[in-house]
């Protein structure tokens, strides 16, 4: 296996950076620089005034502070992933797109639930029962839950805008976890990915677990990770 990538980490909603904290450690066990992006409005207090676009800022850092890295976006954020891709196509290696697929250009980022007082708080586990949470117990589903924090309204509501067509030529890999490869080629198909559809380079790999990987099987979802680094390294 080839050691040494720089790979960004980038949390999806309700998770602050310290829900990597796991596959960092599992990640550096393996040779790699992994960096969990500290996301405003998430990670420092300002749920009040982040926006999107200061979310996206803070990846772009952290790409601009990285050697052509692996950015992984976990399920919304698979969003902000491509966004960084867009707006830095030629620094990034690849995209792994961890349980979501990319909001397509002017659509709102992430408006899934309804906003409380300008924020949108975890709903609780009820929306999430079945595949995207079988394989968490109660403890962790209490610790998830306290340690979620709201979504900004101006994130939550902000509109996604790509302005780079490069962003296609960069590879991207669509890790599916309580979903199958083939139900997202399906999906795929149908319509339902457009950024993913206009992609050059798309592969799919699984991994048998719900929708949050980093709290369930930390490490075989770092062994994935590092796999796609490999490959990435060995193709270029």
């Amino acid at each position: 296996m080839v050691a040494g990538m720089d790979i960004i980490l980038i949390a999806g909603l309700w998770l602050q950076r310290s829900a990597w904290a796991d596959v960092v450690a599992e990640l550096e066990a393996l040779g790699h620089h992994a960096t969990a992006v500290a996301l405003p409005g998430v990670d420092d207090g300002a749920l009040a005034t982040a926006t999107l676009d200061d979310q996206l800022a803070a990846v772009v850092a952290a790409v601009d502070a990285a050697d052509r890295p692996l950015v992984v976006g976990h399920s919304a954020a698979s969003t902000l992933a491509w966004l960084a891709a867009d707006r830095r196509s030629q620094a990034i290696a690849a995209v792994a797109m961890v349980g979501g697929f990319p909001s397509s250009d002017g659509a709102e980022y992430a408006s899934f639930h309804d906003l409380v007082d300008g924020v949108m708080p975890f709903p609780g586990w009820e929306p999430f029962e079945g595949p995207d949470s079988d394989d968490l117990d109660d403890a962790t589903k209490a610790a998830m839950s306290a340690a979620a924090v709201p979504v900004p309204g101006a994130v939550a509501h902000g509109i996604v805008h790509y302005t780079d067509t490069r962003r296609a030529q960069v590879p991207v890999v669509m890790v599916c976890p309580e979903y199958s490869p083939e139900q997202a080629q399906e999906w795929l198909a149908g319509g339902a990915m457009p950024e993913v559809s206009a992609a050059t380079h798309v592969s799919y790999i699984d991994i048998d677990s719900g929708h949050w990987p980093m709290a369930s099987q930390p490490a075989e979802f770092a062994k994935v990770l590092a796999g796609i680094a490999a490959a990435v390294s060995e193709h270029g």
